[in-house]
């Protein structure tokens, strides 16, 4: 956990950068949001701190009120910190609302509405309990769920459309090779992004091609979390690695609606779509596409295997468009991230 160097005492803001920071310790894949906690006793000072951890585990506001109590302070009265709006409905765990509540607490803070439709309306619920609850936005809140948020806003999972290409767009050469594209580096970070996700996605063809692993392997080590493997299309491919144990399924259709709904019904909040051509182009000519990571090796190839497909534009004037555009490098490579603003 981060040292408590501002122990206290502490105003709203600083309390909020504390818990923002205590968020950002929970995973950042899984169905929950990441959410850290932050008590203070009326003078400022900091009683207890958490975070949530997983799913199944305590939320934050539970790990910090066990926190406050093992550390042998009173709770009554006291401010609680939160960077989402309070849960109000029993999932694995109890309402966070009644947990809240049971400790006396008489100040709620928190930075983000939560939009999931099964646990909203805890601030509501507290100040009907007449707990003073109030709404300060905070930027690194939102963005630190940023996926989640638009996953629930949506109610499908959050889609990153991924691939490596050359300079003039081909992801394979004309034989058919794509082995290696993008340098160490590169790669070493879209396994990290692999990491970070629930699912990754790719067609029956890519697997027949391929016969690909997708695993998480940063920097060659197999990481701790290993996201779900799923296949879209009608193709058989028995044998394939893919199929290596149960965390894999098939995703029977050729329909990137039907498809995120199998993985929403899984509890899938992040899919990242690896391709091949067709089914990239497929989830974009969908508007199903929130995302696009681009990893480009400074190589050309002339012939070969062009990234994305037909997509049924015939001018400029309908070109799909990103937005908030970043540039990384990585070697001798690039990462170009855009969000999507046009019908997602």
């Amino acid at each position: 956990m981060p040292a408590l160097a501002m122990r206290g005492p502490l105003n709203d803001s600083q309390a909020m950068d504390l818990a923002v920071s205590l968020a950002a310790l929970g995973p950042a894949h899984g169905p929950n949001p990441r959410v850290g906690a932050v008590i203070t006793d009326a003078t400022g000072r900091v009683i207890g701190e958490g975070f949530h951890r997983g799913a199944g585990t305590p939320h934050g506001e539970v790990a910090a009120i066990e926190a406050a109590r093992g550390a042998g302070e009173e709770l009554m009265g006291a401010t609680a910190y939160v960077t989402l709006e309070p849960c109000n409905h029993t999932g694995r765990t109890g309402p966070c609302t009644d947990a809240l509540t049971n400790a006396g607490v008489a100040r709620v803070v928190y930075a983000v509405a939560d939009p999931n439709p099964l646990a909203q309306g805890g601030a509501l619920t507290l100040l009907e309990r007449g707990i003073d609850t109030v709404l300060i936005p905070h930027a690194g809140a939102e963005s630190l769920n940023a996926r989640w948020l638009e996953s629930m806003r949506l109610g499908r999972p959050y889609v990153i459309a991924k691939w490596a290409q050359t300079l003039d767009g081909k992801i394979a050469a004309a034989d058919g090779s794509s082995f290696w594209i993008t340098g160490q580096s590169a790669r070493d970070h879209a396994h990290r992004t692999r990491a970070d996700v629930d699912a990754i996605l790719v067609g029956t063809g890519t697997v027949l091609t391929d016969n690909p692993s997708l695993s998480a392997r940063p920097s060659g080590v197999q990481a701790a979390h290993q996201p779900l493997r799923a296949v879209m299309g009608m193709t058989p491919t028995p044998g394939a690695r893919v199929w290596r144990d149960n965390n894999a399924v098939a995703l029977g259709t050729h329909d990137p609606q039907s498809a995120l709904e199998t993985l929403g019904a899984r509890q899938v909040r992040t899919v990242v779509v690896e391709g091949g051509s067709h089914i990239l182009s497929a989830f974009l000519r969908a508007g199903l596409v929130d995302e696009i990571n681009v990893y480009i090796a400074p190589a050309l190839l002339g012939a070969g295997v062009s990234a994305i497909t037909d997509l049924g534009i015939a001018s400029m004037a309908d070109a799909l468009r990103g937005g908030d555009v970043s540039i990384t490098t990585l070697g001798a490579d690039c990462l170009v991230t855009a969000h999507m603003t046009k019908g997602t």
